[in-house]
């Protein structure tokens, strides 16, 4: 679900419509949450659709981090356009936070290589980067700055509104707690693309 003061608006020709701030947005509040109105659809069963019905869930839905179950959302957080300057950012509870202040009329937007794209894909230029791909493998290279991003919004998450705060899942409600009074580290988002398990089999596997 996105925040309440958000609205789709047409932005132009290139990028369509976008999502933009009605009012304004301070840095550390929950801009999207993940809740139970959210599609997900097995993985086969997409694969199973007609073109034109495969084409549109494709487009605004993104793989679930086992790579088995597209998620599509209910709302118009579909819409959330990508940047390589992002004022959105993703935590590994399932929300996103404004990454700075959020002003009336500025567009939220997040990067996109975060989601774990299954394939490369050509994005619109913007100045101050040399990135001009978003690629399936950005998380190797850009996970430290994305963890930075949410450790700066993380210090105001207890002193703005927090519309949203009431859909934080009941698994995540302790963790998200401590993370923001300061009492535990946040999480790297690395590790919604690095399955420990492996990792455990690889280092016995190593010492064996």
């Amino acid at each position: 679900m996105m925040h309440p003061d958000t609205e789709l608006r047409y932005i132009n020709d290139v990028i369509g419509v976008g999502i933009v701030a009605t009012k304004l947005i301070p840095k550390g509040t929950i801009v999207w949450i993940s809740d139970d109105l959210d599609m997900t659809l097995k993985k086969d069963f997409v694969e199973s659709l007609d073109e034109t019905r495969r084409r549109v869930v494709d487009k605004y839905s993104y793989l679930s981090d086992d790579g088995d179950y597209y998620i599509l959302h209910w709302d118009h957080a579909r819409y959330l356009n990508h940047s390589f300057h992002p004022t959105c950012i993703d935590t590994v509870f399932e929300f996103n936070l404004a990454a700075r202040d959020i002003y009336p009329g500025e567009q939220l937007t997040c990067d996109y290589g975060i989601v774990g794209v299954d394939e490369d894909f050509e994005c619109v230029p913007e100045e101050g980067t040399s990135r001009t791909r978003v690629r399936a493998d950005d998380y190797l290279y850009f996970s430290q700055e994305w963890d930075e991003m949410a450790k700066e919004a993380f210090k105001y998450f207890n002193s703005v509104k927090q519309p949203l705060k009431y859909l934080i899942k009941e698994e995540y409600a302790e963790e998200v707690k401590a993370v923001a009074e300061g009492l535990l580290p946040l999480p790297s988002i690395l590790t919604l693309f690095v399955d420990e398990s492996e990792d455990d089999d690889d280092e016995d596997e190593d010492q064996a």
